[in-house]
C-alpha cells in the first residue's frame, strides 16, 4: 500500500515510511484511503488487547508480514496488565491508564512496537545498513524511545531533551540510559527548538555523502513516524470494549475522549480510530497554558509568535504541534497544497489561518480547553479528595478540560479520559496538590508521596535510585546536525 507525504504527491510503501519517517519534501507520511477499505469495527472489539493491536496494524501497516508475532514480541511482560492500558471509573467518568508500561508513560505502547516495526521493515528490504534513530523528546517519548530501541542490532538511537525543561525524574530516565547504542543529549531550548533542531538535522544530514558511505539511513521515533503513530490507536478500541463488556454502553453508541495534548499524535490517533468506524463522539482536545492548539480550534489561526511557559505538565509545553498537519491533510480532502502552504507560512512567518469552512469540519469533531498551572493542581487536589484517586499534571488537565466540556455542551455520552502519565514521574507537583510537602531530591519526594497516598511507586522508577548518569552532553539547537555526525563518525 502506498503512503502519501502531506505537502505534495511523494510515495511511499510501508516499509519506506516506517525507515524514512518522514518525506523528502518534509511532509508526513498518511494513508490516503484511510476509511475507504473496509475493516470489522465490531470484530476488533472482541479480541483481546493483543490481538486487536495485530488486527488494526494489519490494516494500517498491511506491507508489513507477521504482524502477530511483531506484537507479541513487542508487548509480552513488559506491561503491568495484560489488559495493557487499564480502564479505572473515577467518579462519574473513566480513566484510561496508558502509563503501566516500563517507562510509566502513554509512549510505551507505540515505542515497544516501533523497533518491531523498523526491524521488520529492515527485512522486508533486505536493507543492512544501520538505521539512525533521531529523536526530540518533551520529556516522556526520549526513555520510551531508549528502552525500546536499547541493543537492538542495525540500529543507533540519538535523543534530544530541552536543558532545563523536563522534570527531575524524566531527565534521571534518560541520562542513566544504558545500551551501546544510545546518544542522550539537552538542547539550550524548548522542545520545539529540539524538534525543529532534529528537523533540520533530517535535512541536513540525509545526503551526506560521508554517512551513506558508512552505510547509515536516518529515521525518527516521534510521531511523525507512521510506524509509532499507528499503534497509538489501539487503546481507543481497549476503552471503548471494555466500556461494552461492562453494560455501560451498547457497541455503536457514541464515547467521548478528552486527550491531554502536546504534539497532536494521541488526539489524532482517536480520530484515526473514528475514520476505521470506532463510535468515537468528541474529542476534546486538553492544553495547559501553552495554548496554541486551544487558540487554533477556536480562530483558525495557527499561531507560534507567543510566549513560551514552562509548565509543571512539561510534556505538553509545545507550541508547534506536528501531527495537526495529517489532520489538515484528512480533513482538506487531501489538499497537499493547501497543506504545504500552511507549513510553509508557519516556518517563515510564525503563523497560517486554516479556512473557515474547514474549520467547521473540525469544531463539529474537535473541541478545545486548556488550563493553568493552578487549575490543575486544584484538579489533582480534588481528585485525590473525592475519589481517592492519584493523577499526573497532564492527566489533571484533561480532568479540567473534561468538567468544562461537560458544562459547556451538555452531552451524556460517557467520557474517557486519557491518562498519560505516572504521578510519580512529577512527584514534587502531585505532592503540593494534595497537600504534602516536597522536599529534598526527586527519589525523597517519591518516596513520601507514596508514604500519603499509599499508591506503589512503579518499579522503573524506584530503581532510578543511585544509578550513575551516562549521559551529560549540553549543546545548541544550531550544533544538533554537526553533534550527530561527530559521534556517528566516532563510532565509525
Amino acid at each position: 500500500m502506498d503512503y502519501q507525504s502531506t505537502r505534495g504527491a511523494l510515495f511511499a510503501d510501508e516499509a519506506e515510511a516506517i525507515l524514512r519517517g518522514i518525506a523528502a519534501d518534509g511532509g508526513l507520511f498518511v494513508d490516503p484511503t484511510l476509511g475507504e477499505r473496509p475493516f470489522d469495527w465490531r470484530h476488533c472489539l472482541t479480541l483481546s488487547p493483543l490481538e486487536m493491536q495485530s488486527m488494526l496494524l494489519h490494516h494500517l501497516l498491511p506491507g508489513i508480514p507477521d504482524m502477530d508475532a511483531l506484537v507479541r514480541r513487542a508487548y509480552s511482560g513488559k506491561f503491568e496488565t495484560e489488559d495493557l492500558t487499564p480502564l479505572v471509573s473515577v467518579g462519574g467518568d473513566y480513566v484510561l491508564e496508558l502509563f503501566r508500561g516500563p517507562t510509566a508513560a502513554f509512549k510505551d505502547v507505540a515505542l515497544s512496537m516501533l523497533p518491531q516495526l523498523v526491524a521488520a521493515a529492515k527485512e522486508m528490504r533486505r536493507d543492512r545498513s544501520e538505521t539512525v534513530v533521531l529523536t526530540a523528546t518533551s520529556g516522556d517519548t526520549g526513555k520510551a524511545a531508549l528502552e525500546g530501541f536499547r541493543d537492538v542490532a542495525g540500529t543507533r538511537i540519538f535523543v534530544f531533551f530541552p536543558h532545563g525543561g523536563v522534570s527531575a525524574v524524566q531527565r534521571a530516565q534518560m541520562v542513566t540510559q544504558e545500551g551501546g547504542n544510545v546518544t542522550v543529549c539537552a538542547v539550550r531550548g524548548n522542545f520545539d527548538d529540539c524538534q525543529t533542531g532534529v528537523k533540520h538535522a533530517f535535512a541536513a544530514l540525509a545526503g551526506d555523502g560521508e554517512l551513506r558511505a558508512k552505510d547509515l539511513e536516518l529515521t525518527s521515533a516521534n510521531s511523525i513516524n507512521i510506524g509509532r503513530l499507528a499503534p497509538q490507536l489501539v487503546y481507543y478500541f481497549i476503552a471503548y470494549a471494555r466500556l461494552a463488556e461492562r453494560g455501560r454502553i451498547r457497541v455503536g453508541d457514541a464515547v467521548d475522549y478528552v486527550v491531554p495534548t502536546g504534539n497532536f499524535g494521541d488526539i489524532l490517533a482517536g480520530w484515526m480510530a473514528k475514520r476505521l468506524g470506532l463510535p468515537v463522539g468528541k474529542l476534546v482536545c486538553a492544553s495547559n497554558a501553552n495554548r496554541v492548539l486551544t487558540d487554533f480550534f477556536e480562530s483558525g489561526v495557527y499561531d507560534r509568535r507567543r510566549g513560551f511557559f514552562r509548565t509543571d505538565s512539561p510534556s505538553m509545553d509545545i507550541l508547534v504541534s506536528s501531527n495537526l498537519e495529517r489532520l489538515l491533510f484528512y480533513v482538506s480532502g487531501g489538499n497537499a497544497a493547501l497543506v504545504r502552504r500552511c507549513m510553509d507560512e508557519l516556518s517563515h512567518s510564525g503563523l497560517y489561518r486554516f479556512p473557515e469552512e474547514l474549520m467547521g469540519r473540525l469544531r463539529a469533531e474537535f473541541a478545545a480547553f486548556c488550563c493553568t498551572d493552578a487549575e490543575g493542581a486544584e484538579e489533582i487536589g480534588r481528585l485525590w479528595r473525592a475519589e481517592g484517586y492519584l493523577c499526573d499534571p497532564h492527566t489533571a488537565v484533561a480532568v479540567r478540560a473534561a468538567r468544562e466540556y461537560r458544562g459547556k455542551s451538555g452531552s451524556d455520552a460517557p467520557l474517557v479520559i486519557l491518562s498519560t502519565a505516572s504521578p510519580y514521574k512529577f512527584p514534587a507537583a502531585v505532592l503540593n496538590a494534595i497537600g504534602g510537602a516536597a522536599q529534598g531530591d526527586e527519589f525523597d519526594q517519591m518516596d513520601a508521596l507514596a508514604r500519603l497516598s499509599g499508591v506503589p511507586v512503579p518499579r522503573g522508577l524506584a530503581s532510578l535510585r543511585g544509578k550513575p548518569e551516562r549521559h551529560g552532553d549540553v549543546i545548541g539547537v544550531g550544533e544538533i546536525p554537526a553533534y550527530i555526525k561527530n559521534k556517528l563518525s566516532e563510532d565509525k
